[in-house]
């Protein structure tokens, strides 16, 4: 029987990506994406029509499902769809993320700063939990939990300091929750991407008033950004069975960018 994941913010970016890689690794994948915009961001979120292409192209192999990381309940539903449609559930990948700063802490706007932590953190926590019970009873041992991180989850960044405090927490929570599951056989990792070719990082251009997204290239050795199916390749190694001595890691997808 084939292997099932979640994957959540699975319209764009390096969570549609993953299920791409997912996808070519045998996995069947319910895809999980809000779908509409939150005002406090100020930037265009992904759209049903983004979510709608990447599960056309995998057919049989992806279903769709309009849902909100920050709603445990929406995160109980997509475990449940999984089961229904696919009669397990063996891997979450928590890709769901959005950025918020360009400014100094005390500039920030509270819904702001609130919308960043709920889905960078708590989006990931409410997936993870709902998907636990799951993974017990149907991932015989080999149960992947995989969060999308940052470089901000490893070091700081200037004016994102509510982003880097949301990263540092998704790492802490996979290093303190790998501890506890381990026996279990489930792992638990982060995947800490630098700059990638992403929405979110048009999105941080604005922020910091960029004119080009390649600016940030400079700021990695291998002086190009990342493509999104770079990090999401490391999504499909932690979620293979070959993954299962890694567990509480979080690993730098970020062109050098970390080397000190």
């Amino acid at each position: 029987m084939n292997r099932v994941a979640i994957v959540t913010g699975a319209a764009r970016g390096i969570g549609a990506a993953s299920v791409d890689a997912l996808v070519a690794q045998g996995l069947n994948v319910i895809c999980v994406d809000r779908c509409r915009d939150d005002a406090a961001l100020g930037y265009r979120l992904a759209t049903k029509a983004d979510l709608d292409h990447v599960v056309d192209r995998h057919g049989e192999r992806a279903l769709g499902l309009v849902g909100d990381v920050r709603s445990s309940s929406d995160m109980a539903l997509a475990v449940e769809t999984a089961v229904s449609h696919f009669g397990r559930l063996d891997v979450v990948v928590a890709a769901a993320g959005v950025i918020a700063g360009g400014m100094p802490l005390w500039e920030m706007d509270d819904d702001a700063a609130r919308a960043v932590m709920e889905v960078n953190y708590t989006g990931v926590r409410n997936v993870f939990l709902a998907a636990l019970p799951q993974l017990r009873a149907t991932s015989q041992g080999h149960g992947r939990l995989i969060a999308l991180s940052s470089v901000a989850g490893l070091s700081g960044l200037r004016y994102l300091a509510e982003y880097v405090a949301a990263k540092h927490a998704v790492v802490g929570l996979v290093r303190g929750l790998a501890h506890d599951v381990a026996e279990e056989g489930i792992t638990v990792n982060a995947v800490c991407p630098g700059s990638t070719d992403t929405a979110i990082l048009a999105a941080s251009a604005a922020l910091y008033g960029l004119d080009n997204v390649n600016e940030f290239a400079t700021h990695q050795p291998i002086n190009r950004l990342l493509s999104p199916a770079e990090p999401a390749a490391m999504v499909a190694f932690l979620a293979s069975v070959a993954a299962s001595g890694v567990t509480g890691a979080a690993i730098a997808v970020d062109g050098g960018m970390s080397i000190s």
